[in-house]
C-alpha cells in the first residue's frame, strides 16, 4: 500500500486514477509521495519514507531540488499538460495589449453622468481605439510545449512570427509550422518585433533576460508577455521602459510590488494553468509518473534524475538505485549481486550531471542483506526493490 499527501487541491479526475494500492494520508512526513501545486516546500523536512515529488504543473521553483536528490526523492513535473490554457492566455494577452479593452470596458462601468450612454460611446470610444494583430511580427523566446502551440497560433492570426530557442527538441521542431522564421539571435527577435513573448525555464542564464540593454534593442511601442516567470524580466527595468513609453504595454501573470498599478502593465493573477482542463490534464499526467515510477521503478519527465524506462515489472524482483554519477559504480552493483548468487536478466542505467539511475531484472529473490549492502556502497543515496 502507497501513501500519498497533497499540499494543494489536486484535480479529482487525476486522483482518480489511484487504485486500490494507494491510500491518501493527512501526514506528509508519513507519505510515500507528495503532488504538489504551487506550495513552497523549500523549508519542508521530509520524511525518511518520502521518494518522490510529484509536481502537477511545469514550473519546480518551489521545489528544493538539489537537497530532494541528495536524499534520494525523484521530482516530477508536468510538461505540456497545461501548455494550451498558457496559450490562449498569450494569445488574449496580446489582444488586450493591442486594443484597450479593459481602458473601454472600465469606461463604460464607471460611466455616471446623466444622459444618453449609447451616443456619448460614440464621441468617447476614439479614447480605447487600438491596432489589429495580422501583419504585426511576434517574437516567441522559447520552443517548449507552450512557445510552439503560441507560435502556430498567432501564424492563424496574420502575425509573422519569429521564434528563437537554441535548444529546440527534435519533436517541438516537427510541430513547428513551415511559416515560423527562425531568429539566430535573441537580438535579431528583440530587433524585429512588435510582440514579444517569452516561455523558458528560470535558470541562471535565463533570470533577468529582459532587462534595459535587452529592451534598448526593441522597436519602440514594443509590447512584452511574460506568462513564464517573474524573474525573467528585471521589475525596475520595465517599469522605467513603460514610463518611458519604450514599452507601450507589459503583459505578465506575475503581479510584484514593482509593476502592480503602473500605466501600460496588464498584470493577471497568475492565471495561466488555472483553467479545468489544464488541472485535469496536470493531475493526470502526474499521478501516471507517480504511479509508474513507484510500481515499476520507470522515471518519466524527472527534474533532477534521468528520466529512464524499462517497461512494466514483470513477475521477477527489480531492482531499482539512486547514486552519483561517478566510475565503477555498476561495477560494485553486479559483483555484489554476483557475490550473492543473483543473475541480472536485464540491465539499464542513466545518467543525468551529477546523479544516475540503475534498473536491475533480477532472477531470483533479493535477501535483506543484499540490500543492506547495495545501500552501503558510497555514492549510493537509494535502493528500492520491488
Amino acid at each position: 500500500m502507497y501513501k500519498y499527501h497533497c499540499l494543494n487541491p489536486i484535480s479529482q479526475v487525476g486522483l482518480d486514477q489511484l487504485d486500490e494500492n494507494y491510500m491518501v494520508t493527512d501526514q506528509a512526513d508519513d507519505a510515500d509521495v507528495i503532488l504538489v501545486r504551487s506550495a513552497k516546500m523549500h523549508d519542508m523536512e521530509f520524511g525518511s519514507n518520502l521518494k518522490a515529488i510529484a509536481r502537477a504543473g511545469a514550473g519546480v521553483n518551489n521545489i528544493p531540488l538539489d537537497r530532494c536528490a541528495e536524499e534520494g526523492i525523484v521530482v516530477f513535473n508536468t510538461p505540456g499538460a497545461n501548455a494550451n490554457g498558457v496559450k490562449e492566455l498569450a494569445i488574449a494577452g496580446m489582444l488586450l495589449a493591442a486594443r484597450d479593452i479593459i481602458g473601454g470596458i472600465n469606461w463604460v462601468q464607471e460611466y455616471e453622468e446623466d444622459g444618453d450612454i449609447a451616443k456619448i460611446t460614440e464621441k468617447k470610444k476614439k479614447a480605447f481605439a487600438g491596432t489589429e494583430l495580422q501583419g504585426k511580427k511576434l517574437g516567441v523566446i522559447g520552443l517548449g510545449a507552450i512557445g510552439v502551440l503560441v507560435a502556430n497560433a498567432a501564424t492563424h492570426l496574420g502575425m509573422d512570427v519569429y521564434g528563437y530557442d537554441p535548444y529546440v527538441s527534435v519533436d517541438s521542431a516537427w510541430r513547428l509550422s513551415r511559416s515560423i522564421h527562425h531568429a539566430k539571435t535573441v537580438d535579431e527577435l528583440y530587433k524585429e518585433c512588435d510582440y514579444i513573448t517569452i516561455h523558458v525555464p528560470a535558470l541562471d542564464d535565463t533570470k533577468g533576460m529582459i532587462d534595459k540593454n535587452a529592451i534598448s534593442l526593441m522597436k519602440d511601442g514594443v509590447v512584452i508577455l511574460n506568462l513564464a516567470r517573474d524573474v525573467l524580466v528585471n521589475q525596475e527595468d520595465i517599469v522605467d521602459a513603460l514610463v518611458s513609453g519604450k514599452v507601450h504595454c507589459y503583459v505578465t501573470d506575475f503581479p510584484t510590488k514593482e509593476i502592480v498599478g503602473v500605466k501600460g502593465a496588464i498584470v493577471i493573477p497568475h492565471l495561466g494553468a488555472s483553467t479545468e482542463e489544464s488541472e485535469d490534464n496536470c493531475a493526470k499526467m502526474a499521478a501516471a509518473e507517480m504511479r509508474d515510477f513507484l510500481e515499476n521503478g520507470n522515471i518519466t519527465h524527472s527534474v533532477n534524475y534521468p528520466d529512464c524506462d524499462m517497461g512494466p515489472k514483470g513477475e521477477n524482483p527489480r531492482i531499482t538505485i539512486l547514486h552519483k554519477n561517478i566510475p565503477n559504480m555498476l561495477g560494485q552493483f553486479t559483483t555484489l549481486l554476483a557475490d550473492s548468487g543473483i543473475n541480472i536478466s536485464l540491465m539499464t542505467n542513466k545518467s543525468r550531471k551529477e546523479y544516475a539511475y540503475t534498473i536491475m531484472d533480477v532472477d531470483a529473490e533479493v535477501p535483506a542483506e543484499l540490500e543492506e549492502k547495495l545501500n552501503a556502497v558510497n555514492g549510493v543515496l537509494r535502493v528500492r526493490i520491488l
